[in-house]
């Protein structure tokens, strides 16, 4: 099966051909340190986060992503909103045909201590970055506006 591919600002970038994907995203802070996921689907790094289900909430979207991804298990009292990300230009293309504009609400936590991490099928990795090493990261196209909001 082929990768995921991630779109932003792109002329080239294919047109959506399935309704507009909501999903929340979570900067996970620990020391100064961001934590994000290597991707087995792309074989690039992202921030944590994934789909809103039915039924929930942006924030326990959120919540049950880095449960999910990380093993942290973390309460709404622990997160706070940091920003929507709604530019049209934010496209995912999957291997099976779908193609998304991705619509994102971002949280932001800092971790008072050093996590236990459990890798879902999801992910070959996950790893703190410090802040020098995020400019230089492979990071989803998607998750690069985020990034440079959080850098700068």
């Amino acid at each position: 099966m082929g990768q995921a591919r991630f779109y932003y600002k792109d002329e080239n970038a294919p047109r959506p051909n399935r309704p507009n994907h909501i999903g929340s995203t979570i900067l996970l802070e620990y020391k100064g340190m961001l934590l994000l996921e290597h991707r087995a689907d792309s074989e690039r790094w992202a921030i944590i986060g994934g789909g809103l289900e039915l039924g929930e909430t942006l924030a326990e979207c959120a919540l049950r992503e880095v449960c999910e991804e990380t093993g942290i298990r973390l309460s709404e009292e622990e997160i706070r909103m940091y920003k929507i990300y709604d530019d049209p230009s934010l496209i995912i293309s999957y291997p099976d045909g779908n193609v998304i504009r991705s619509i994102m609400v971002v949280y932001k936590t800092t971790l008072a201590e050093y996590p236990v991490l459990t890798c879902s099928d999801e992910s070959r990795e996950l790893k703190f970055f410090t802040r020098d090493e995020l400019r230089t990261v492979s990071l989803v196209e998607t998750h690069r506006p985020i990034l440079e909001d959080y850098l700068y």
